[in-house]
């Protein structure tokens, strides 16, 4: 039996993800040079590492977090692990979609719970394995209120394969932003190990985007939004009750309205922080440039004049940019000057 999820495209879910893809193409439209989509994705990672551990209640403020991933240091305390194994899962599963191998099933899961708990748990048979006993999900202001009452273990690898099979199938289908969503709460909902699963899924969320089709998937941490609304955030993704008796009505409407905002958010708040006029964005003659490079192998100024109506001294503004940036090498000298992209070689 195929996992069918419930949910309605309700009228401000489809003016938020107009508002989204209006922002997305903003971003795009400021053509960021390599250099400066690296630099975005750095801060991307480094917000996201504080805030996803920051909701599970690790104390490190941004300013920490951003220090520790730029030392990397070897000996470390767990809240400092934490964040680390953050990081390197993150950087993972960026790499796995990047390259087409990413695969959403209980397998990759592991793989990444492994790192996100590696060194944080006493028992090593809870690392990087299924669940293999039952749960209670307990209110933290009164651990002795059961809220939530997940799957029994025995149906982990089941319900994991049906998720994961859902968005294989319908990967094409729906709106990357709705699977992310689907998939995100679905996660939290079967709690597949037993420590682990809130970071977890937000891992896997970026990696449903990445394979969607959201190639900014790298620039932007959603998980802003839920740090800053925690107790909105819990209340949504969560469920009350026993699974099996809430599970042929559970609705996902109401948690995609909230996803759906805080991609928004996060992609506003990334927009902000990009100046129009960025010394790092690339206009259309850059390209044209670089362009004509990696047909060519080469281009000097006559060349570039050739394909281009921009002045001598427009000309040699672009060289100098391109250059300073780290993309371009000149080579030659006098009238023989050319230049070559910056990682190829004599």
């Amino acid at each position: 039996m195929s996992w069918q999820p419930k949910y309605t495209i309700t009228n401000r879910l489809v003016v938020t993800m107009r508002r989204i893809g209006e922002t997305i193409g903003e971003i795009k439209s400021l053509n960021l040079s390599p250099q400066a989509l690296a630099r975005l994705e750095q801060e991307a990672r480094a917000q996201s590492s504080h805030a996803s551990t920051s909701i599970e209640g690790n104390p490190l403020p941004l300013t920490d977090v951003k220090q520790l991933l730029k030392a990397d240091p070897r000996q470390v305390r767990d809240t400092e692990r934490e964040v680390l194994n953050y990081n390197r899962a993150l950087q993972k599963i960026q790499a796995d979609v990047m390259a087409g191998i990413f695969r959403p099933g209980l397998a990759e899961m592991a793989a990444i719970q492994a790192i996100v708990v590696d060194g944080l748990m006493d028992n090593p048979a809870h690392v990087g394995t299924a669940r293999r006993e039952p749960v209670l999900i307990r209110d933290p202001r009164q651990p002795e209120n059961i809220i939530f009452i997940p799957p029994n273990h025995q149906d982990v690898p089941r319900l994991a394969d049906e998720l994961a099979t859902f968005v294989e199938e319908w990967g094409g289908e729906i709106d990357p932003i709705i699977m992310a969503g689907l998939f995100h709460r679905q996660f939290v909902i079967i709690h597949p190990f037993m420590d682990g699963n809130g970071r977890t899924a937000r891992l896997l969320t970026t990696a449903i985007l990445g394979q969607g089709g959201l190639d900014i998937f790298g620039i932007f941490a959603f998980e802003n939004y839920y740090n800053r609304n925690i107790s909105r955030y819990f209340a949504a993704v969560g469920l009350q009750g026993d699974f099996y008796e809430r599970e042929s009505a559970i609705d996902f409407t109401a948690w995609l309205e909230f996803f759906s905002d805080g991609i928004l958010d996060e992609l506003v708040r990334v927009r902000g922080t990009i100046p129009s006029e960025s010394p790092l964005r690339l206009e259309d003659h850059h390209h044209r440039l670089l362009d004509y490079i990696k047909t060519h192998g080469s281009i000097s100024q006559r060349e570039y004049g050739q394909i281009s109506s921009r002045s001598l001294a427009a000309r040699k503004q672009d060289f100098q940019k391109l250059t300073a940036l780290g993309l371009l090498q000149r080579r030659g000298g006098g009238r023989g000057t050319y230049y070559v992209l910056m990682d190829e070689r004599q």
